[in-house]
């Protein structure tokens, strides 16, 4: 059963800052986690409960993921350099 997808609005705004193909990879990617959460390459962030982080080329996608109610919740999308940065 597919998880659902919520994005937070913050990485939605991430996202957007993207270039375009950076962003139709970044997408695409967030897409499949519905189907596949924990995809091979997939890392637990130290410290955290339920967060994860997926690499997309030089940017890293950082979510949670919560079984109980099959939601995926993205938390911040940036460049690898910036994404693991407090704000």
């Amino acid at each position: 059963m597919p998880y659902r997808l919520e994005i937070k609005e913050s990485a939605r705004k991430q996202i957007i800052r993207l270039a375009k193909p950076d962003q139709r990879r970044v997408m695409a990617a967030i897409a499949d986690l519905a189907e596949t959460p924990r995809p091979d390459g997939v890392r637990k962030i130290v410290g955290a409960d339920n967060a994860y982080r997926i690499r997309v080329g030089d940017y890293r996608i950082v979510y949670e993921i919560h079984d109980r109610v099959l939601t995926v919740y993205i938390v911040r999308v940036g460049h690898r350099k910036d994404v693991y940065r407090n704000r």
